[in-house]
Parts: C-alpha cells; structure tokens; sequence
C-alpha cells in the first residue's frame, strides 16, 4: 500500500512539473520553449504519411468525384437583369421589358438550386477537409484501409483522450481559476495606472495559458495595426475561443449579455478590474441603451478598446456573413481583423444547434490542436455621406478578401429564423424594374 502511494505521488510531482514548470510558467512570461512548435511538425507528418498510405490504398476501390470547390452545383454569379437578359436573347420573339414567358425558367432554375443547396444552410455545417486528419468527425471507414492506418488512429485516440484532454482540463481550470482569483484582486485597488496594468496582466496570462491548453499555434501578421485604446476591434466569428485567440496579444473590453452559473461569477469578477460592458436581458432589446454605453466606452481614450463580432453568431470558417450595422453606427475608429483556423488539425466552428458548450469544448480539447492565421487590417473610419449598412459592407471585404474568406449578404440569423420579407421585396422590386424600367413603353408580344 505504501508503494502505490509513493508512486501516486511521483506521478503527481512529474505531472506538476510539467504543467506548471513546462507550460503555466513560459505562458506567464509569453515565452514558448518549442514543445508546441515540434508537437505541430510531428503532427504534420504523421498525416501527410497517412494521406498519402489513404491515397493508395483507395486507387482499388471505386469513389465518386470530388465535389467543386463551391459544392453540388456550380452557380452563376451574374445578376438577375444579366441572366434574364440573357434568356429572353435566347427567345427572338421575346421583348425586353414586360413579362415574358421565358422570364419563368430563370426563377425555377435558381429555386431548384437553392433546395438542392443554398449559400445559407452550407456555412454552418464543418468545413469539409481534402484529406483526413484522424479525427472521427470525417469519413470513419478510412482507418480500416490498412492495419498501419488503423493503428496510428488508435494511437491517436489515446494520445488525445487520456493525454492531451486530462492536461487541456488542467490548465483551463488552472487559467480560469487564476482570472477570476487575480481580478477579484486586482479590483480591490483603487483606481490608477499600477490597477490598470495589472488588469492587463491578469487578463493576457489567463488567455496565454487556455491558448496552451488547446496547444494553439498563433500567427499574428501586421501587428502595427492592432486595436488601440477607445476603438473597436470587429472581426470573423468561427468559435467562442476567437476570444481566447485574439486577447492572447492584447486586451479588450468584452461586450455581451450578464449570464448566470460560472460564466456569470466569471463575468462579475472580470468587470471588478476592467470596464467591460455587460448588459441585462432587458437592455440588450434596447438599440439606443446599448449604443449609448457603447459610445460612452469608446469616447474614454483610456479604456480598452472592445472586441465585436457583428456577425452575431459563428460560421463555419469558409465565409464571412452580412455584419449588424449597430456596430458602426456609434462612430469611433474601427479596427478590422481577419482570423483564419487550419481546419486540418481540428474543427474550430461550433455548430450551437447541433453541440452544445459542454459538447463542444469537449471536440476541442479533444482535437490536434489549434493552428490559425489572425490579420491586423488598417484602421478604418466612416466616410463621409456613407451610412452605416455600406461602412459595414467595406469592412466586412476587407476582412473576407485578407481572410481568403467568401464575402457573403446573407445574415447569419437565417441560421435560426425565417427569411425576412424585405429581402423577398428586395428581389421582387429588382425584377419590376426590369419590367417597368424603361423599356416600358415597349408593346409586349403575346404568344402566338
């Protein structure tokens, strides 16, 4: 019995050692000791030797041809005038202007496309991959195409579930339990610059610590762009962890509605040393409450600036959605920034009505590893005589265009509710100005 407890306690001393000596104390510090970085090599290659193993041994079977890079179909990016015009060329006897017969295939064919697969509905499912990655999520007969295959993926699953999940549990406890304890601290202080610089030191360890925790790889470019004080930071939404991601480099003041359980103790400790906004149920159905108290924040040239994703919910890090105008329309500095993961070694979008936070947390820490790419943009401000929707629309390019994203209009709230009737009216007064454009005083010719 004395055996198996002194035992027990090597263990426990060597599994202290490494959290915390290894991996807390360099994340502190912001140093890296190259664990993470070999970790993502060898990672690299073992799936770059099992793609190439899943290629050969699959040049037996039959498969079916790849999909195109947009999906099923391959849609056509003209407006409806040009596609109707084209149409009715097709039809000599069909005038432009009025109603014409033709005008009917054009709506059936986009109808037809849009329930065998619509832009909407494919931007919150995962990002499909070239290749497997041996995780379970993609195509679970790979595995079995050869015994080595097999048991690489079996190692695999030990190595996540019993190694690397048992140690991701640790330091998120460890950097939760470390924000809550040192801002409750820290907001005991009175108000100065020595509070304010450790809020910010409280704040970025926690973050630096959680990012080890998913053995997140982390490529900053253009780092003299980053947010500045009494701005707004708007980015891409993929994850709950584009949090964790982006104040893994600089600290912001969250915006969001006051929740209950730990993520509500965890939001009452933060706000004691950081002026984050944090708003009632009640409050955040109110436009005007909420654009108030943001414009107050960004009016302080001292606070920090705060973090937005005006896409409202996450997509599936294949596009960028249409951006809530709210955000732009409080004025101040916006600071864009582009975030890109890898879906090679890991799934980053959280799919809420399919997972829920518990679920999801699990597929992450239970994944490779986190390996993204996060752009810094230009500061940009709203031009003059540009309102808010079209402000929204430029950074919302700019962000897709560094991003290698799609730069979609649709609002990512289809994802829950019905299409608007506005953007029906929209399509319906497109297609009336084509009819009563000015090719109206035309004479129609009826069918023979």
């Amino acid at each position: 019995m004395d055996g198996a407890w002194d035992i027990a306690c090597v263990l426990f001393h060597v599994w202290l050692f490494i959290v915390v000596g290894l991996i807390v104390l360099p994340a502190m510090f912001g140093v890296s000791l190259g664990f993470t970085d070999l970790y993502i090599k060898v990672l690299v290659k073992t799936l770059e030797w099992a793609t190439l193993r899943i290629q050969r041994g699959q040049k037996e079977q039959t498969t079916l041809p790849s999909q195109t890079a947009n999906g099923i179909i391959e849609k056509d990016d003209g407006s409806m005038e040009k596609e109707i015009g084209e149409l009715r060329q097709s039809h000599p006897k069909s005038l432009a202007g009025d109603f014409t017969l033709c005008d009917v295939f054009y709506f059936c064919k986009k109808g037809i496309e849009i329930i065998v697969e619509d832009q909407v509905t494919q931007r919150f499912t995962s990002e499909e991959l070239a290749s497997w990655n041996l995780l379970t999520r993609t195509n679970n007969n790979f595995r079995y195409i050869s015994v080595r295959v097999t048991i690489i993926w079996g190692l695999g699953v030990f190595i996540r579930y019993c190694i690397l999940l048992p140690l991701r549990i640790t330091l998120a406890a460890i950097g939760l339990s470390w924000l809550v304890i040192g801002t409750i601290l820290v907001g005991s202080l009175p108000n100065s610059n020595v509070k304010n610089y450790l809020s910010d030191l409280v704040h970025i360890t926690c973050y630096r610590i959680c990012a080890r925790g998913l053995s997140a790889t982390i490529h900053y470019h253009n780092k003299e762009n980053r947010p500045k004080k009494g701005g707004i930071c708007v980015a891409n939404h993929t994850s709950p962890i584009d949090i964790v991601i982006l104040a893994n480099d600089g600290c912001y003041a969250m915006v969001g509605q006051v929740h209950g359980g730990l993520l509500g103790v965890i939001q009452r400790s933060i706000v004691r040393s950081c002026p984050h906004v944090w708003f009632e149920r009640s409050e955040m159905k109110d436009r005007h409450a909420v654009a108030k108290r943001l414009k107050d924040h960004i009016a302080d040239k001292t606070k920090l600036p705060i973090l937005i994703f005006p896409e409202g919910t996450c997509i599936n890090n294949t596009s960028v959605m249409m951006f809530k105008k709210g955000s732009f329309e409080i004025g101040g500095t916006i600071y864009p920034v582009a975030i890109k993961y890898d879906p090679q070694f890991g799934d980053a979008f959280w799919n809420s009505a399919k997972y829920n936070m518990v679920s999801y947390l699990l597929r992450m820490m239970t994944s490779w590893a986190i390996v993204c790419n996060v752009w810094y943009l230009p500061p940009m401000t709203r031009q003059d005589g540009e309102d808010a929707v079209h402000f929204a629309n430029r950074v919302k390019s700019a962000i897709a265009n560094q991003g290698g994203l799609v730069d979609l209009s649709w609002d990512g709230g289809l994802k829950r509710a019905k299409v608007k009737d506005s953007y029906k009216e929209e399509q319906q007064k497109i297609y009336s100005s084509i009819i009563v454009g000015s090719d109206s005083h035309e004479t129609s010719v009826g069918p023979e």
